[in-house]
C-alpha cells in the first residue's frame, strides 16, 4: 500500500516524509477544508471555472505544454481535460529535488447542466488553456414583465 520505503534516498532524509505525505493525501482524498467549492489538493492541472449568464469559462493552468498536448472532451456537462507532460532529463543525471509534475494527467469536472457541447472555443496561450463554453439560451431564465 505505501510505496515510500526505500525509494527516495537521493532526496535526503526528508524525501521519505514527502512520499509518505503524498501517499496519505491519496489515501484520504487530499481535500482541503475550505468549503464545498474547494478542489483536491495537488490535483494537476489546477483549474478555475467561472460562469456568466451566457457562458462557462474554464481556465487550465499547464505551463510548458503545447495545444497538441491536450485531449479535451465534453459529454453532456462533464468536461475531461487529459494529456501528458514530459520533462527532458539527461540520462546520466539524478534528481536532487523534483517538484514539477511529469506524466499523464486527467481531470474530470462537472459543469452546469445548461452548457452546449456544440458551442465551445478553446485557446492555449502563456501556459493557460482557456475554454469558453456557451450556455443554451432555452435553459436560461427569462425575465417576464407584469402589466
Amino acid at each position: 500500500m505505501f510505496s515510500y520505503l526505500g525509494n527516495n534516498r537521493e532526496r535526503g532524509p526528508f524525501g521519505e516524509f514527502d512520499s509518505l505525505q503524498r501517499e496519505m493525501e491519496q489515501l484520504f482524498g487530499g481535500w482541503s477544508g475550505d468549503g464545498i467549492r474547494s478542489g483536491r489538493a495537488g490535483a494537476y492541472p489546477p483549474l478555475n471555472v467561472g460562469v456568466t449568464a451566457e457562458e462557462v469559462n474554464v481556465y487550465v493552468f499547464a505551463p510548458g505544454l503545447t495545444a497538441a498536448d491536450f485531449t479535451l472532451t465534453l459529454q453532456k456537462n462533464l468536461l475531461t481535460v487529459a494529456g501528458a507532460r514530459k520533462i527532458d532529463t539527461p540520462e546520466d543525471s539524478t534528481w536532487y529535488l523534483r517538484e514539477r509534475f511529469e506524466g499523464d494527467f486527467r481531470r474530470v469536472v462537472t459543469l452546469p447542466e445548461d452548457v452546449d457541447p456544440d458551442q465551445v472555443m478553446a485557446s492555449y496561450r502563456d501556459g493557460v488553456l482557456h475554454l469558453a463554453i456557451k450556455r443554451r439560451a432555452a435553459v436560461r431564465p427569462r425575465q417576464i414583465s407584469v402589466n
